[in-house]
């Protein structure tokens, strides 16, 4: 049976679903979250819901339809879930050169206590997150979030920014997970900035989607 989680390992190795139009349902990935997750010319609704059900609501090749309104607010009330946000999804490998990894993270402090607000919220929706904190107050997180992939949340202090503090915390990620992995990063549409920051980095937009959290 074809995951979710085999999908977006597939992705991190190069391999996309088909573009050919259709739609995949495959099971929600996890008892905290169902998504509708878009690749180009494919959509994949990860969730406890049958190819019939879906096939009722959408018209046969509108691939924007699952990602609107009105199939998400449906989705809400058959699976008890909310949606969380809409995101484009980026995608980065791991630094490997041993040298360019200590740099990336030479001035990063893990924190070991959970009280602040953005780590308390990575904790809501992801597991075995770490974090870590600059001399200026930058902010970066790791953790196992949609389907057990690695994913990567950052926050840099209003007055310090427009400094290239961003993409270091950015780039910093890559070096905080194993050689041989990749990271993930979900980032609102709208936020041109974030969306800067990450490509500046080395991430590559893959997709965009749609998350259903309790």
């Amino acid at each position: 049976m074809t995951t979710l989680a085999d999908i977006l390992r597939g992705i991190e190795g190069g391999v996309f679903p088909t573009p050919d139009l259709s739609i995949t349902v495959v099971p929600a990935p996890s008892a905290r979250e169902a998504c509708v997750v878009a690749f180009t010319a494919h959509i994949v609704i990860a969730a406890d819901v049958s190819p019939s059900w879906v096939t009722d609501l959408i018209p046969d090749g509108d691939l924007s339809a699952p990602l609107n309104p009105p199939f998400l607010y449906a989705l809400e009330q058959l699976t008890g879930r909310r949606v969380n946000s809409i995101d484009q999804m980026l995608l980065a490998p791991a630094l490997t050169d041993p040298a360019e990894r200590a740099a990336a993270v030479e001035d990063l402090t893990e924190l070991t206590e959970r009280g602040h607000p953005r780590i308390e919220r990575a904790w809501r929706y992801r597991d075995d997150v770490h974090a870590y904190t600059t001399p200026y107050g930058g902010l970066v997180l790791t953790g196992r979030g949609l389907a057990g992939r690695l994913e990567v949340a950052l926050e840099v202090p209003q007055s310090t920014r427009r400094q290239g503090h961003g993409r270091h915390l950015a780039r910093a990620a890559r070096a905080l997970i194993p050689p041989g992995t990749h990271i993930w990063s979900q980032v609102s549409p709208g936020n041109a900035a974030s969306t800067r920051t990450f490509l500046s980095a080395g991430y590559q937009p893959v997709g965009s989607e749609a998350l259903l959290v309790r």
